[in-house]
């Protein structure tokens, strides 16, 4: 495609993107503000550009045509127990903080409607979401206190199993989700809390899928059949999305997008691993490593279409109704050629309308697929709600 013809695209992406905006699955700039600056956000000006240092600023959230963005809450499963919830508390308030530092550009939304007030406003709807069932260390007070603070999704695990629901990462113990697993699935339900499934093994995922009786989510998971990675979400549960209504929310994460930087990226890790250093890290000594690395293997490059290559297959199983983005920005180290910070959907945008998407699909894709889940996932909390009573439900008592 000429240089020429891929700029259109890009103009009439931005126009698509002025109407119907991105409402991205995860973002983890709260961390990402933990790690290097302690929480100091006048270190980290988010009117000025910060690409230096993130890849978030709210200059560039404009220009990528972000309209809504669930910022994670998320923290290392290293921090386990009382502490992580102490730890995902404060990332809650960072979050608030951020809310207040930038009342005119960040919105606080904790539902559907509140999405489409902050988009009349012309602010950045901002929702939570926690990332790992370690943040509510097996308590449902602790899971009904994140919800009153306004998380709207539990992802159920992160790259560690937790006591009740296997990760995609780690060895399976559970086989799935045990009975206290499937029992938090339905006190989420009850509140009106999305069940997020990135990050869970794939029969954690079926578990929650035949326990949920509202909509689940991917917040950022690709799809297993183009790269088959165990973050991503296999075909057969794909499929199994239209008659649960949740949607699947692409991630741009480069070892989820394309194989080669997966095996690449698994060879990195164990370099880190051997030098004490969590794969993770953010510290100086990390990055050395990873440049010591890289230099002696270079890293193979996802591109744009790698991730439209995702999204077509997604779309091709699951239906246009069920699919989502949800770019893990300020959560991955390396990015995907094309799509390097949130500046950049218009990019992903672009590439799919000259795949032949439709302005309908793509309309579907950033905006109203994860609009329509939350809001149905808020109906059954009101249907639940008015006949079941909070769950006091222990993993001793289910699993003991």
């Amino acid at each position: 495609m000429s240089d020429t013809a891929r700029a259109e695209s890009r103009e009439r992406a931005r126009e698509l993107l002025s109407t119907t905006p991105v409402l991205d699955g995860h973002n983890d700039l709260p961390w990402a503000l933990r790690e290097q600056v302690g929480y100091d956000l006048a270190r980290r000006e988010l009117t000025e550009d910060q690409s230096e240092s993130l890849h978030t600023d709210l200059g560039r959230l404009e220009s990528g045509g972000v309209g809504a963005q669930f910022w994670s809450v998320y923290v290392r499963t290293d921090l386990g127990g009382d502490n992580a919830v102490t730890a995902t508390l404060e990332q809650v308030d960072c979050v608030r903080s951020l809310l207040e530092r930038y009342p005119e550009r960040l919105e606080p939304a904790r539902s559907a409607s509140e999405i489409e007030r902050a988009r009349e406003l012309g602010r950045t709807a901002s929702l939570m979401g926690a990332e790992g069932g370690h943040s509510i260390a097996c308590s449902m007070g602790a899971l009904r206190g994140l919800y009153e603070l306004g998380v709207r999704y539990l992802t159920l695990t992160h790259n560690d199993n937790v006591p009740w629901a296997d990760s995609a990462t780690d060895e399976p113990a559970a086989g799935g989700l045990t009975r206290f697993g499937a029992e938090v699935v339905r006190e989420m339900n009850r509140l009106g809390m999305l069940v997020d499934l990135s990050h869970t093994s794939a029969d954690t995922m079926r578990d929650a899928l035949r326990t949920s009786r509202a909509p689940v989510i991917f917040s950022h998971s690709s799809a297993r059949a183009v790269c088959d990675h165990p973050r991503n979400v296999p075909d057969d549960v794909l499929g199994a999305l239209p008659d649960n209504g949740g949607v699947a929310m692409a991630t741009f994460v480069p070892k989820f997008v394309l194989p080669e930087v997966a095996e690449w990226d698994a060879r990195l890790d164990r370099y880190l691993i051997e030098r004490g250093l969590h794969p993770l890290a953010d510290e100086d000594e990390a990055w050395r490593a990873r440049r010591e690395f890289e230099d002696a293997e270079p890293r193979p490059e996802a591109r744009v279409s790698d991730v439209a290559d995702h999204l077509d297959h997604m779309r091709e199983v699951a239906g246009v109704d069920h699919v989502g983005l949800g770019g893990d920005f300020d959560g991955t180290v390396f990015t995907t050629s094309g799509l390097g910070d949130v500046s950049c959907y218009p990019e992903l945008v672009a590439e799919l309308l000259d795949r032949g998407w439709s302005e309908q699909d793509l309309a579907k894709l950033t905006w109203h697929n994860p609009i329509r889940a939350l809001r149905a996932a808020e109906e059954v909390s009101e249907r639940l709600r008015r006949t079941e009573p909070p769950s006091i439900a222990t993993v001793e008592r289910l699993d003991g």
